[in-house]
């Protein structure tokens, strides 16, 4: 049956289904949402990718962003002529590296540069080419450079952890070599003070064969068993020494290179695919941590001299019986989990939560690939790769573990952050969306970066060591305009008369999805001919209350191969889960203190009382009016403010302190409690701007400044025009 119009739009909005031959299925029309356009190619656009990650001791970051670090080298290069050929050159030299690597190229940054050099300068002079080749010896860094795809998260926590290792490693080596030597030492000299320690042969291979002669060790025997003391160690102190030693040369936690190789152990491995391997590794050698933790403290006493056999053997004797403690178990390197959740069996997910809960120092990447992946529910909805959002939510629930979720484009901004859970004392969870679902017809950063804009897959940190509360611990402020339900961008494009038009348009989960070609089917493209003032974007369309039979569609920009504009409608049950995403970030936001309902209520309720207050007050003023007789009545109307002129509405005042707490000087209370201007010459227009932007019932003034001079006096005028 055909049904033409808007009449059609609406069918297909209700049901999904096409009932008119003038909308068009959008499954082989390759579109891309509006925003896009600008990047037809991604290799052509200079941005935080591909990234160095830097080899060791080679830099102070352990990851760089390519573009960084050419910039860096191009701010060392002298202005002039050559200057500026070395700085066109080394941009598409820049510019090739990023090709091969979108071509799938592997190596490390020296490498593809020289290749990409070779392509580039194949036709320039040799003496030009020394003179690049000179930029690149600047550029003192090195190693693996690797785009934003479906391998990057993995290879960027692998090489943080191991530098955060690295150091965690230092300080044990340095600590246990001390504490061999030392015991060595211990040893060494109990038995130079026995009878084999004076020996005339292990005095004559003490001395060595350089001095030996100068020597009669017989006689120097006899001298000392005469003049040294025979008393040696008790055995029992002698063989807790030996043991310590074995203990601490065999230990497989870090390479000890210095301990003989004959006792030295093959060190263990830290870096697991599987939660449950690494749990029941962890366990395994639980009680070797709480051997070499005992050998440790035993060996410092020893050391010291402070051991004592009656007091100590037995303190020690049940040494970790109730396990090690924070700083015991920070002497032990981390864990680390690789994990990706197309390959996570329920089974995993349940060792996952119990290595989270047990606080153990066990961190832990869950890669999604795909978080639009359709699972049917019993009541026949859908729900779109909700699980590794599930979990970072649920992990923030058990209050002691850190959580950091990003998408692929944002893990270069994290790194900081991604070292902060790398080195937490506790369990962590980096869940990180890759974009490489292999769905879609954007690159994985693109469409990482989609999902984190559209609030499809925001990013955030919680960092229990942060402080106690939700304010100091949550972090969502990677995110764009974070006050917001949808992002808002500007977008310019060209009408059908040749004008050059501009929108501010949302970037909604619809169009996230809309990149996922299994979603097809719940888009219908619109003829131009036939758009009309029943479609409404989208993100105007979630904020109708739903009445009745709808009259308008809801649509999102899209454009072709050919970055024509298109509009495409969207069905109902893709609206549904808009609305649902948008009530999952709405409850991050309140995570973040951002419109807090609890805050917002608390602001309604002293609204009112202030409402009510000033309802009082007007009424006793009008009855006071009242009682004095119109001959003796004298009403004066007060002069209008000039706008040049600093000054507060008292009467609206509704005595927040946020004036007065920012300048009591200033500003000050009348005898109703109300701010007036005290003295505007005591503070700078810069606190009379902010005390009006500050104020909740906008009655402050700001006025002109009465120093024109005064720092960023152009930036406070364009502020204060919205209050004068």
């Amino acid at each position: 049956m055909e049904v033409a119009g808007a009449h059609a739009h609406i069918a297909f909005y209700l049901t999904g289904r096409q009932f008119s031959d003038t909308l068009n299925g959008i499954d082989k029309l390759n579109l891309k949402p509006a925003l896009f356009a600008r990047f037809k190619d991604i290799s052509e656009v200079r941005y935080d990718y591909p990234v160095i990650l830097v080899e060791e001791n080679l830099g102070k970051s352990m990851v760089e962003s390519l573009s960084s670090v050419i910039d860096k080298a191009l701010l060392e290069v002298k202005p002039g002529i050559e200057g500026d050929r070395i700085k066109k050159n080394a941009l598409q030299i820049e510019k090739e590296i990023r090709r091969l690597i979108a071509s799938g190229v592997k190596d490390n940054f020296s490498s593809l540069w020289n290749k990409a050099a070779n392509t580039y300068l194949s036709q320039t002079e040799k003496a030009f080419q020394n003179k690049m080749e000179e930029f690149k010896a600047s550029i003192k860094i090195d190693g693996e450079l690797i785009d934003c795809n479906e391998k990057f998260p993995e290879s960027l926590v692998k090489h943080l952890w191991k530098a955060a290792q690295e150091k965690k490693s230092e300080l044990f080596r340095k600590n246990i070599e001390r504490l061999i030597v030392k015991l060595s030492d211990i040893l060494k000299s109990d038995y130079e003070k026995s009878e084999k320690g004076r020996s005339a042969e292990h005095l004559e291979n003490s001395i060595g064969e350089a001095h030996g002669n100068l020597f009669d060790f017989t006689v120097m025997s006899k001298f000392l068993s005469k003049t040294i003391p025979k008393e040696g160690f008790p055995e029992s102190r002698k063989k807790r020494i030996s043991e310590l030693l074995d203990v601490l040369k065999s230990q497989k936690f870090f390479p000890m290179e210095r301990v003989e190789r004959e006792t030295r152990g093959n060190t263990y491995t830290f870096i697991f695919e599987s939660c449950n391997d690494a749990l029941e590794t962890y366990l395994a050698r639980y009680q070797k941590m709480i051997e070499l933790a005992r050998a440790i403290a035993i060996s410092e006493l020893e050391i010291e001299g402070h051991y004592n056999p009656t007091k100590h053997d037995i303190l020690f004797e049940d040494f970790g019986a109730n396990g090690l403690d924070p700083t015991e178990l920070s002497l032990f390197p981390d864990y680390l989990v690789c994990v990706n959740t197309h390959r996570f069996p329920a089974s995993e997910y349940a060792r996952l939560l119990e290595i989270l809960s047990s606080e153990l120092p066990i961190k832990v990447l869950l890669q999604t690939d795909d978080i639009l992946e359709e699972t049917q529910s019993n009541n026949g909805n859908f729900i779109s790769g909700m699980g590794s959002k599930q979990l970072a939510s649920m992990a923030m629930g058990l209050n002691d573990v850190y959580v950091l979720q990003s998408s692929n484009s944002n893990l270069y901004q994290f790194r900081e952050q991604i070292l902060d859970g790398l080195r937490f004392s506790g369990s962590s969870l980096f869940s990180i969306y890759s974009g490489a679902s292999g769905k879609s017809n954007v690159s994985p950063y693109l469409l990482s970066a989609a999902a984190m804009e559209s609030r499809a897959f925001p990013a955030f940190v919680y960092d229990p060591s942060h402080g106690s509360n939700w304010a100091s611990r949550f972090n969502l402020k990677a995110n764009s305009q974070i006050d917001l339900d949808w992002t808002i961008h500007s977008f310019q494009y060209e009408g059908a008369s040749l004008l050059r038009k501009k929108e501010e348009i949302a970037f909604t989960y619809i169009d996230f999805i809309s990149c996922d070609s299994r979603y097809a089917r719940h888009f219908a493209q619109v003829p131009e001919s036939k758009w009309d003032d029943s479609l409404l974007p989208v993100d105007e369309s979630l904020t109708r209350e739903k009445k009745g039979f709808p009259d308008k569609v809801p649509f999102i920009y899209m454009v072709d191969n050919d970055n024509l504009l298109q509009k495409v409608i969207v069905d109902e049950r893709m609206l549904r889960e808009a609305k649902r995403c948008r009530d999952i970030w709405r409850s991050l936001q309140e995570l973040g203190g951002i419109h807090n309902s609890h805050a917002e209520i608390l602001l309604a309720r002293e609204k009112k009382a202030w409402e009510v207050r000033m309802q009082v007050e007007a009424d006793k003023q009008t009855e006071a009016v009242a009682t004095v007789t119109p001959s003796s009545a004298v009403v004066e109307a007060e002069p209008e403010k000039s706008r040049d002129e600093a000054y507060i509405d008292s009467p609206r005042c509704s005595t927040c302190n946020e004036c007065v707490t920012l300048n009591n000087k200033m500003f000050a209370y009348d005898n109703n409690r109300q701010a007036y201007i005290a003295d505007v010459n005591a503070g700078t227009y810069a606190q009379l701007v902010e005390a009006a932007e500050n104020c909740q019932v906008s009655v402050i003034h700001p006025g002109k400044p009465r120093n024109p001079k005064e720092p960023g006096i152009e930036e406070l005028l364009k502020r204060a025009e919205a209050f004068r």
